[in-house]
């Protein structure tokens, strides 16, 4: 994703959502340091925007913190495994759907229980790369 489809992406779909369910401005932003996040263009965007989204500071090499990342990787395995593969983007929202929802609890639970584990790595590792 570059960019220009990064802040594409944010203004028309996670801005207007973020306005639905935080009316009150007070929403945090979370984003990793990929290419695309930290373009001087989308920097602008949420500097226009600092009155209602606050963008968090986040480690360039600390991916290993962020659970979502963990989650998306199970979701994409879960739907590579799939017999048969879909097809569109229909098949693959029907999919995703289906993976998420039969998520085991574990994973969940898995992923909190780590947190500990993985912020004592990160440390360790100095923020850089440890192994999550």
């Amino acid at each position: 994703m570059d960019q220009y489809k990064y802040e594409s992406v944010l203004a028309d779909h996670v801005h207007p959502y973020m306005r639905i369910v935080l009316p009150q401005d007070d929403g945090s932003f979370q984003q990793d340091n990929a290419r695309c996040h930290t373009a001087a263009s989308v920097r602008a965007w949420f500097e226009e925007l600092q009155d209602e989204l606050t963008v968090l500071p986040w480690p360039a090499n600390s991916p290993d913190l962020n659970p979502i990342e963990h989650l998306c990787d199970h979701l994409d395995r879960v739907v590579r495994a799939m017999d048969p593969q879909p097809h569109n983007l229909a098949q693959l929202d029907t999919a995703l759907e289906s993976a998420w929802l039969n998520m085991p609890e574990n994973i969940f639970r898995d992923l909190s229980d780590s947190l500990p584990a993985r912020l004592a790595a990160v440390r360790s590792a100095k923020g850089g790369y440890s192994g999550f």
